[in-house]
């Protein structure tokens, strides 16, 4: 028995490049990532998804109810889908990070480094891996999962058996679907980085 996993990272939003958002509450779509959401819709229409499931944030949330709705499917809020968190950084903008020794470490040394008070990304990633293990056991033919680039970058990088030094080596844009197979001890990526045509 497997199970196609289908990633879905949340639309665009306005703060996407100027500040760490993380985990603060009250972060939703634009118009664009709105439209990015409702494509992811009309992507997965056709996929036979047993459930939409969804980090608990509201960007994650406003493009899983497009999901689900545009594949009549139950939606179901998942707690190991959230972002990473990011500790003292949360909300921080990108500039007042750029000097600190330990947001370069955090960018070159993902594998190790940690955001003070945070998550290091070896916990994100055991926390997807319990997640897809709780998935392939509910015998679900197909589900999504919609949460954040970094966790999704996780996913990806359990997969392939990569270090999370690995991180910046590709992509996984705003409203992008990626596609894993799991099954009992195994899983496999099919496709990475999908974005939808609006």
């Amino acid at each position: 028995m497997t199970t196609v996993v289908y990633l879905v990272r949340h639309g665009v939003h306005d703060q996407l490049q100027g500040r760490l958002c993380g985990r603060t509450p009250g972060v939703k779509l634009g118009p664009a990532g709105l439209a990015q959401a409702e494509a992811a819709g009309r992507r997965l229409a056709d996929a036979d998804l047993e459930l939409v499931m969804t980090s608990p944030l509201e960007r994650t949330r406003q493009t899983a109810e497009a999901i689900a709705r545009a594949c009549r499917a139950d939606l179901r809020v998942e707690e190991d889908l959230l972002e990473i968190d990011f500790g003292d950084w949360n909300g921080r903008a990108f500039e007042t990070l750029e000097p600190e020794p330990l947001w370069t470490a955090w960018n070159t040394n993902r594998d190790t480094a940690r955001p003070p008070s945070g998550e290091a990304m070896i916990e994100v990633q055991a926390r997807l891996a319990r997640w897809l293990r709780r998935v392939v056991r509910s015998g679900a033919r197909a589900v999504a999962g919609v949460s954040h680039a970094d966790v999704i970058k996780a996913a990806v990088a359990l997969s392939l058996g990569l270090s999370m030094r690995a991180h910046d080596r590709f992509e996984i844009s705003p409203g992008s679907i990626t596609t894993l197979i799991a099954g009992d001890g195994f899983l496999k990526l099919h496709a990475l980085n999908e974005v939808p045509n609006g």
